[in-house]
């Protein structure tokens, strides 16, 4: 798994702001050993914003980062030309892999069985009988290692949404809506917004409001279960004035009201702790049933690569790729590393390409960081940026952002 022999180093380079013994670096030190494993089993970004934003084309080039994997995949319903995925967790690039093996040699049903449910032993035979012998040595050793006792891949007959850093996250939530006696389920039958809005005001707003959920989010180590590092942290503090569950609520909220849950797999998974039962009306687009040949098809041009971002971008030859998804990965940067990373991406961009990103807070973060003889050579879309934020189903942002290269 490891394709470079330093990731602990790198992801030590990519969080580590402070010195070891004051207690952000603690903290830092912490995430970045929790990033080594599993930390989304589902990555958490709409890859339909993403694709609408990218305006991707067939035969197009992306370049992305890998999470959960569920992106990656699903751009191959625009049929590219390739899709690099990196990522500093081992576990998230061999969750990648096996999704790639999983595409090629399972069954429509087979395949949803295993990545849309993950929830019964057939997963763990047909992973033993179809998918272990043609994994690379790296990928097979990580399924078939053991934690407490189990093999890893046994997860996807446990129900692997449940797994990873973001799922114990999410039971920790749970558990303590359990302890307010709060029950989701009538969240998730609700048949309107209206409905949704008033489950939200009268049920989760006033748990939100309560001690123990306030004394929580004052914690920083607290929203690591979310994949945001100290300095991410902050971010969202200050967008809050100080407080970050005043931005914690709002995002709630949006992910609660602003879309029909039964059109929004984010909101399932964070209130349901999976996909809708039955057939789901929404699911990651690789996951659809009308999709599932052309990302089988497509599968073999997904390379999923334990790299970081701007070491492989440095190897890659100039004007190669069209479109950049950085996720929220700047948020964790300093200014050497977010100009290192820019210089690479325009290097490698062809005209015309587009980069997307996210944002803990609301303000895009590269004017006044980004050296100006590179940020120019960009041109920032404002209006689709914000008609993007304003569709983004994972509602956990504060922002989305596209830039598009010059001289196209």
């Amino acid at each position: 798994m490891t394709d470079t022999p330093n990731i602990a180093e790198q992801l030590g380079a990519a969080v580590h702001q402070n010195e070891a013994l004051n207690s952000t670096g603690f903290l830092e030190r912490i995430f970045s050993r929790l990033f080594q494993g599993l930390v989304y089993p589902q990555i958490w970004e709409d890859p339909v914003v993403d694709m609408q934003a990218l305006a991707l084309q067939p035969g197009q080039h992306v370049f992305c980062i890998a999470s959960g994997g569920c992106n990656a995949m699903s751009y191959l319903t625009a049929r590219p030309g390739s899709v690099t995925a990196v990522d500093l967790s081992p576990a998230h690039v061999a969750l990648g892999r096996l999704k790639v093996a999983a595409a090629t040699h399972l069954t429509q049903a087979q395949f949803f069985e295993f990545f849309g449910r993950g929830d019964s032993a057939a997963n763990v035979a047909l992973y033993d009988r179809k998918l272990a012998r043609v994994l690379d040595a790296d990928t097979r050793a990580f399924w078939e290692g053991r934690v407490m006792g189990r093999r890893r891949i046994t997860m996807f007959a446990r129900g692997f949404q449940r797994f990873g850093v973001l799922g114990r996250f999410l039971r920790l939530v749970h558990g303590v809506s359990w302890l307010a006696g709060l029950d989701y389920r009538p969240l998730l039958e609700a048949p309107s917004l209206k409905a949704q809005k008033e489950f939200h005001d009268t049920r989760i707003a006033p748990l939100l409001d309560g001690r123990p959920v306030r004394w929580l989010a004052r914690r920083r180590a607290s929203l690591f279960g979310l994949g945001i590092p100290p300095a991410q942290y902050d971010k969202l503090a200050a967008d809050g004035d100080g407080d970050v569950l005043v931005v914690l609520k709002e995002r709630v909220r949006k992910l609660a009201c602003d879309f029909p849950i039964r059109d929004n797999y984010f909101a399932w998974q964070a209130f349901g702790r999976s996909y809708e039962p039955g057939v789901p009306r929404s699911v990651p687009p690789y996951l659809e049933a009308e999709h599932f040949d052309t990302v089988m098809e497509g599968a073999g041009n997904v390379a999923f690569l334990n790299r970081s971002m701007t070491d492989l971008l440095a190897e890659r030859d100039a004007a190669s790729l069209d479109a950049f998804v950085l996720l929220d990965a700047q948020d964790w940067m300093n200014n050497v590393q977010l100009n290192a990373l820019w210089h690479q991406i325009t290097r490698t961009a062809r005209p015309g390409a587009r980069v997307i990103f996210r944002t803990g807070g609301a303000d895009d973060i590269l004017p006044g960081r980004v050296a100006p003889e590179v940020l120019d050579l960009w041109q920032y879309q404002r209006e689709t940026s914000q008609a993007c934020f304003a569709r983004d189903r994972s509602a956990i942002y504060g922002g989305f952002h596209l830039y598009q290269l010059k001289g196209e």
